[in-house]
């Protein structure tokens, strides 16, 4: 960013620079960024709309919802920024339409603030949020994690986060200080090691919720905030993004044909081949074991979250239960 410039002055000029357009105007706030790390906004730039997100850490303590406010949570949301930043400029392009993202125009950042400047999905033709889906909006949703994950099975996580998800267990020590004795305390680090050093690793989204997915009608689907894009086992984003918009009675209902449904079309999009076979059974077994992980992290976070239902504590039952089967970490193994 240029020495001395306002923060209006950097997207601008940004915007100036990726689309040849000299008088770019915010049109509208889009949504404010967690914690008052800034905005998310769309502008004008002569004939297309662009979406501009702009993150300005507050000077001070932040205003997390819940008190989650400390140093390292603030560094934890600015590495977030850096890894999304990274993961646009040096990967997203590897997305084709199965796994739709926003197109890359460009970005800025220093030591005070990052600029990060994409397509506006709503202007082409991705315009429907929701807060719940049908079964249909399910596995479009579903359809999509599975092409991602095939698209970057294996990737490199240089620039992004190692291991990613916001909720693994190394970024949330707070959370697991506060978590209650009991199994899940008990086995969280077990839990954590298994799905770090699965066999078959990709690129997960990392917070693959249904407020970040964008709909065409009833056709395409497309993703945004790659803020927790890293290393890991796919069944983190699919137990994660199940949670987030089915209720226990659905989860139980509609699982097992939603896990099929993943399989299938990853099968098809890694070739319909041994690897293929082979990822499958892996991950299947890692399901549980994903929702569980995520549990471990509502339990210290919230726990009184409405998705600390039967059907979690299900999963975690069956991941107790499967425990003995996996190597001690403590041995070296």
């Amino acid at each position: 960013m240029q020495v001395g410039s306002t923060a209006d002055d950097d997207w601008k000029h940004l915007i100036q620079q990726v689309t040849g357009c000299n008088n770019p105007r915010k049109v509208e706030t889009v949504q404010s960024l967690w914690s008052g790390f800034g905005s998310v906004f769309r502008v004008q730039a002569d004939n297309s709309r662009l979406i501009v997100k702009h993150v300005v850490p507050p000077n001070g303590n932040t205003n997390h919802p819940r008190g989650w406010g400390s140093d390292f949570a603030t560094a934890r949301k600015l590495k977030s920024y850096a890894a999304e930043i990274h993961w646009y400029k040096h990967q997203s392009h590897q997305c084709g339409k199965t796994c739709r993202v926003p197109v890359f125009h460009g970005a800025l950042s220093d030591e005070k603030q990052s600029v990060l400047v994409l397509e506006d999905l709503d202007q082409s033709g991705y315009p429907d949020r929701y807060s719940a889906l049908n079964l249909d909006g399910v596995l479009r949703c579903v359809d999509w994690l599975a092409n991602f994950h095939a698209c970057f099975m294996g990737s490199d996580t240089s620039g992004l986060w190692t291991t990613g998800t916001y909720w693994h267990l190394a970024t949330r020590p707070d959370e697991f200080s506060v978590m209650e004795a009991g199994k899940l305390k008990e086995h969280a680090t077990k839990i954590d090691h298994i799905l770090n050093h699965c066999h078959h690793q990709t690129l997960v989204h990392g917070d693959a919720k249904v407020a970040n997915f964008c709909f065409a009608g009833h056709s395409d689907v497309a993703a945004v905030d790659f803020q927790y894009v890293g290393g890991g086992c796919g069944m983190k984003d699919l137990a994660y993004f199940i949670g987030s918009c089915l209720d226990e009675n659905e989860c139980a209902a509609y699982a097992d044909d939603i896990l099929n449904r993943y399989f299938s079309t990853l099968t098809v999009a890694l070739g319909n081949n041994a690897r293929a076979k082979s990822i499958e059974a892996e991950w299947r077994a890692l399901f549980p074991v994903a929702w569980t992980d995520f549990y471990r992290f509502l339990s210290g976070w919230m726990p009184t979250h409405t998705k600390i239902h039967r059907y979690t504590r299900l999963m975690a039952e069956q991941t107790f239960d499967m425990l003995p089967a996996f190597p001690d970490i403590q041995s070296g193994n």
